[in-house]
């Protein structure tokens, strides 16, 4: 599952680990907010999801092998934080964060997990890039996030 404010920050921060992802037999779900055009997740073999709907539905049936969240949107909105810090609670693989929330904290230079990006993977998020009007490096073979683990430290934070 992916969930960010719109498709073309999916693509940008995590259109290779989306993408492969997929590739190894994954359904990957993307959240985001913004209606429209559906073409750059679909190239990379993801399919979209609203992320009002989500929120406002109960969570049911398995839970998510891995997440990956814009962390301002993960910042932003308490509905999100909850429904992240329960499955990871519940024991969830994988969390990555991508964005500027967690790089700035003094400790995502240090702590990002990079993820090297398959040749297909670059080649196809190139290609859900140009269905997008974002620029970005099309040549990147990797793509860093912030670990899960930040997540649970600020939990323990804020119960403190």
């Amino acid at each position: 599952m992916v969930a960010a404010p719109n498709k073309a920050e999916v693509v940008k921060f995590a259109g290779g680990w989306l993408f492969d992802r997929v590739m190894a037999g994954w359904d990957v779900l993307v959240l985001t907010p913004d209606g429209g055009d559906d073409r750059p997740l679909r190239i990379l073999g993801a399919r979209p999801l609203d992320l009002e709907s989500a929120l406002s539905c109960r969570f049911e049936g398995p839970r998510p092998q891995a997440i990956a969240i814009d962390a301002e949107l993960y910042g932003a909105d308490k509905r999100i934080q909850d429904r992240v810090l329960q499955v990871l609670d519940e024991g969830v693989t994988e969390i990555r964060l991508w964005g500027e929330y967690w790089s700035t904290d003094g400790a995502g230079g240090a702590c990002a997990v990079r993820h090297r990006l398959s040749a297909a993977a670059r080649a196809f998020k190139a290609q859900a890039l140009g269905a997008t009007a974002v620029k970005a490096d099309r040549g990147e073979v990797i793509e860093l996030f912030g670990p899960g683990e930040l997540l649970r430290l600020s939990r323990q934070s804020r119960s403190a």
